[in-house]
């Protein structure tokens, strides 16, 4: 069975319609951030499971479910569309210009901690994040410093981010079992979140991401590309 292969501003995806395993995962996630496991799907929606490049399982992405989103009304033709990733419910409608609106549901925003004197914020967007205000040229110090910290078990994703004004933020992200990547949709909603909610435009290095958050909900607007059928997975 072919993957294709997709972009979500500096998020790449390959996604399969056959069972993955770790070892598959593994041996052919290239230079992609992961892989969108296509588990069962209808003319409107579909569940998916997320990998990680290591071969472990994502809770949740953004990206991801967008790219998902996006392959299914290529096949489908659907303009609104529902992406199930284990019992998270993302919904997905496109808007336009190769863009899709999704809302992707509860977010939690705890209290500040700190931990070897970094201060951040953790927030719970269906997977876990530590966002840290500040310089985002910091992130590649303390990305891998905070993932892999006993304060997570399962470890987490960073984001190092600053305001350049009221309604736009820049930022990096360090994901949990990837490294650096060029953009993050949950970390975008995690970062608004822990930056004070509302709506904000996140200026990642891959593109940007529009986050808005109400009544503890989020919702997340971005462009997903179709960029080619690969070879079969060996």
């Amino acid at each position: 069975m072919r993957s294709s292969r997709w972009q979500a501003q500096g998020n790449i995806y390959l996604v399969a319609e056959t069972p993955l395993t770790v070892e598959l995962v593994r041996a052919n996630v290239g230079d992609s951030d992961g892989f969108v496991e296509v588990r069962d799907r209808g003319e409107d929606w579909l569940q998916v499971a997320i990998w990680n490049p290591d071969g472990s399982l994502a809770e949740m992405s953004g990206n991801g479910t967008r790219i998902a989103a996006a392959w299914l009304a290529e096949q489908t033709g659907a303009r609104e569309i529902t992406v199930w990733v284990g019992r998270r419910e993302v919904k997905a409608r496109l808007v336009g210009d190769g863009r899709i609106e999704q809302e992707l549901g509860p977010v939690i925003v705890g209290d500040p901690e700190e931990v070897d004197g970094i201060r951040f914020t953790p927030v719970d967007v269906g997977n876990p994040h530590a966002v840290v205000e500040g310089d985002p040229a910091e992130l590649e110090r303390i990305g891998p410093l905070l993932e892999t910290h006993p304060r997570f078990p399962n470890r987490t994703n960073v984001q190092v981010a600053r305001r350049l004004d009221a309604h736009t933020i820049e930022a990096r992200v360090w994901e949990r079992g990837v490294g650096e990547t060029g953009a993050s949709g949950t970390s975008a909603i995690a970062i608004v979140g822990a930056l004070g909610g509302g709506s904000a435009t996140v200026r990642f290095p891959g593109g940007d991401l529009e986050v808005q958050l109400e009544n503890g909900r989020a919702w997340l607007t971005g462009p997903a590309e179709h960029i080619k059928t690969v070879e079969a997975l060996s």
